[in-house]
Formats: structure tokens, sequence, C-alpha cells
């Protein structure tokens, strides 16, 4: 698989070294490149804040950085239409739709049920 979009709760486990973060490096490994949408670096850098924890400059690595440039609106109801989930959870979906040619061969990587499970039925690969 080629890349994959990397959600904040992947990045946010990773950060407060949660239960399993260990294997997330690895996860995010078996991508030739990551892709996340702007709203990442915000919400992770909220929820570090929250628990002030400083982040390195380089804590988010090689990350492509990823914003549509009209509204998502055809991918939101794209999402919509396969399960309900928050404004940012939708936007992170909507924002992968945008950007993947073909959602079977694009990797969707989060630690949120609910979105993994819309994702999926959208055809992205999760693991």
């Amino acid at each position: 698989m080629s890349f994959a979009y990397v959600d904040s709760s992947v990045f946010v486990a990773f950060a407060f070294e949660e239960v399993g973060s260990e294997s997330i490096h690895e996860w995010l490994n078996r991508y030739e490149g990551l892709m996340a949408s702007n709203l990442v670096e915000a919400e992770v850098q909220a929820a570090c804040h929250r628990e002030n924890l400083a982040l390195a400059p380089s804590f988010f690595g090689s990350i492509n950085w990823e914003l549509p440039r009209r509204p998502l609106s055809t991918e939101i109801t794209r999402v919509l239409s396969a399960g309900y989930l928050t404004g940012a959870d939708i936007w992170h979906v909507a924002t992968a739709l945008y950007y993947a040619a073909d959602p079977q061969e694009v990797g969707f990587l989060t630690l949120d049920v609910r979105q993994r499970k819309v994702a999926e039925s959208l055809g992205f690969l999760v693991d």
C-alpha cells in the first residue's frame, strides 16, 4: 500500500504513550507516505496542551498536510450515508475521500471505532 490518511487519535495515543502505542510506529511505517488534514495538528496540539505536554517540532515527521481546495459537500454526504460521525471525524474521512482516487488502495488509520467502521464501509483499508 502506498499511502494512508492518519487521524488525530493515532497521534494522540503516540504522544501520550498510551498502551499499545509502541506498535503505532510500526503501523505508520507500513506506508510509503502518510497524509493528514491540518485539523490533525490543531487537535493533537490541543490535547497535548490540555495535558501540559510539549511536542518536539519533529513530532509529525514527514506527514503530507492536505487542505482541500473546495467545499467537501460531496464527500461529506458520502460519509454521512455510511454512518454518523462528529463534525471533526467527518472532516477527516471526507478529506481522505477527496484525495483518494480509489479508497480501496488507501489506508485509513484511526483508533476511533465508529470512524474506522465508516471508513471501512467506504472502501478504505483499515487495520
